[in-house]
């Protein structure tokens, strides 16, 4: 039986996959779970793995073409097996069948004058509904997608152009990154608790915890390695803030997965380290070294930007004292933290210098309230404070 490969869906929201290149040529033999091809999303070059084990046949869909979620972009069939002539399309947890034509650079037998009604019919749901919310007339957008499919980034593209007046030359991330920050900031009831705190033992501690793992394992320890595991043991004792809103109400995550905020061309990614309670500083350091790099790289994969709980910001090297930042829906809460400079604090009423940064954290006020946010970050100034000992 034919088993067919769909472009995938692998964030919120996503319409569309743009096909980077096959792995595999039509007629290799294929193993489940063997990479197959790469997409890119609005987000990063991900590799996509064969559904089933079989020859690779009927494909659909050749490099640079930007294909619907969902729709089928060639076949997994047995050997001497014809791929079936009818495409399956996923929708809504059921599938249908459709014949369509393949995805790629159309056939110069096309007639023009059909292409160009077609176009004008096809409209995302989403494209369709940004249009009516911003004033795009359709009948002026020329769509990007397949066979001329006016999508959401077209309408976001017109819509821009007309109040700057210029050109729209953002990337998909940083429209991607618009429209959900908008969203989150509009519909989640921020509230935001700030607390100074001394750094001089987190300092200590990666001179000296850095030194042991560079010497036996060559990694470089980070401030940011350290405060992430330090946040996941504290998220430990306090679940709330390691909880989802979703519509039945809020969920406590089983999971403490550890998103980093990385700024990357085009905007920002937050590749996840997961299950960050159980890992050790080395399992972190290691994480986040293969996460930087990857992410700069555009080869992050599906596993590496999902299952996000907690948010951390770190803006600290590049001299940023203090900020806030937006929440990642559906997490609860998000951490900002600033750099470590040398200012004068008083010390048993005395004035002092000592090493400081400034902790901001966002918290959705339908998921925490402000005792629970105080009494979070209060524990986590205290593992500042003691990082060996929370750590051990």
């Amino acid at each position: 039986m034919a088993i067919s490969v769909v472009m995938p869906a692998l964030e919120m929201a996503q319409e569309t996959g743009k096909l980077i290149s096959w792995l595999k040529k039509e007629g290799d033999s294929v193993a489940k779970g063997e990479p197959l091809l790469e997409i890119e999303t609005d987000k990063a070059v991900m590799e996509i793995e064969s559904p089933a084990d079989g020859v690779l046949a009927g494909v659909k869909a050749q490099p640079g073409a930007d294909v619907p979620v969902g729709r089928t972009i060639a076949w997994i069939v047995r050997p001497g097996e014809v791929p079936p002539a009818e495409e399956v399309v996923a929708t809504s947890g059921r599938k249908t069948t459709a014949v369509v034509p393949s995805v790629g650079p159309t056939s110069a037998s096309v007639n023009q004058g059909a292409q160009s009604a077609a176009q004008a019919l096809k409209v995302s749901p989403k494209a369709r509904r940004l249009a009516n919310e911003r004033g795009v007339n359709l009948s002026a957008v020329r769509g990007s997608g397949p066979g001329g499919e006016i999508l959401a980034s077209d309408i976001l593209a017109v819509a821009e152009s007309k109040t700057s007046g210029v050109a729209d030359s953002a990337s998909p991330i940083s429209r991607l990154m618009a429209e959900r920050t908008t969203q989150s900031w509009t519909t989640v009831p921020h509230f935001f608790v700030v607390r100074e705190v001394d750094a001089g033992a987190l300092n200590e501690a990666r001179k000296k915890l850095g030194a042991e793992l560079e010497t036996s394992r060559g990694l470089k320890l980070t401030h940011t390695d350290l405060l992430a595991a330090l946040v996941a043991r504290v998220l430990v004792k306090h679940p709330r803030m390691n909880a989802s809103w979703t519509s039945e109400g809020v969920q406590v995550n089983a999971e403490i997965n550890i998103s980093l905020a990385m700024a990357v061309d085009g905007g920002v990614v937050a590749p996840v380290i997961h299950n960050a309670d159980k890992a050790d500083l080395a399992e972190i350091a290691a994480a986040r070294r293969d996460l930087t790099e990857r992410a700069r790289g555009g080869k992050l994969r599906p596993a590496d930007i999902a299952g996000g709980t907690f948010t951390i910001s770190n803006l600290g090297m590049f001299g940023v004292d203090a900020f806030t930042a937006i929440i990642i829906s559906p997490q609860a809460a998000i951490l900002a933290i600033g750099s470590i400079a040398e200012r004068v604090v008083a010390v048993d009423g005395r004035p002092s210098v000592r090493p400081t940064m400034t902790l901001t954290l966002s918290s959705d006020h339908r998921v925490v309230d402000g005792a629970r946010a105080a009494e979070f970050l209060r524990d986590l100034v205290e593992a500042i404070g003691s990082p060996e000992q929370w750590l051990a």
